[in-house]
């Protein structure tokens, strides 16, 4: 097991390999597809993003509402794929990588490989365990999409797999 602490250089990037188990501690951002939308049209006009895209990792997933004492509710990966027509453009701006669910296509592999960039599978089923790793939630843009807005995490332990390392090789 890798321990990994976000934000991570393109150097620490090139030592995780396909199918590396690896604990994600540090900040991540959520953003699902409409989130992405409004990324790509704010890329495309020169307008200022949310956030430092520059080495950023995006967890694509929509936090449920918090329970007293905790800081997010469950928060589980939705399909990575529904992310393919932003992720290259995302990449190519700055992104370190992504977190999801299922494989995503070539473009984004070439994408990662291109920017050394990596892309982590969370688990499907299971958002508790995922919430539970979520130390402090911030809604930071979009709050209109509700649960599809974006928010910055600070998660401690985060469980995943390297899906698609820098170099392209893939569990898929």
């Amino acid at each position: 097991m890798i321990k990994l602490n976000l934000p991570i250089d393109k150097e620490h990037i090139k030592e995780l390999h396909a199918g590396d188990s690896v604990l994600i501690s540090g900040t991540i951002y959520t953003a699902r597809d409409c989130a992405h939308k409004r990324l790509k049209e704010m890329i495309e006009k020169g307008e200022e993003l949310p956030f430092d895209m520059n080495g950023a990792f995006i967890y694509y997933a929509g936090p449920c509402p918090a329970k007293p004492g905790y800081a997010s509710g469950s928060c589980g990966p939705t399909t990575s794929a529904r992310m393919d027509a932003y992720a290259p453009l995302l990449l190519d701006n700055g992104l370190g990588g992504m977190i999801g669910k299922g494989e995503m296509c070539a473009e984004v592999t070439e994408a990662l490989k291109r920017n050394t960039g990596v892309y982590f599978a969370a688990i499907g089923g299971a958002g508790a365990t995922y919430g539970k790793a979520i130390k402090k939630s911030e809604l930071i843009a979009f709050p209109e999409l509700l649960s599809e807005a974006v928010r910055k995490l600070e998660v401690e332990n985060f469980p995943a797999v390297v899906a698609t390392d820098c170099e392209g090789k893939s569990i898929y």
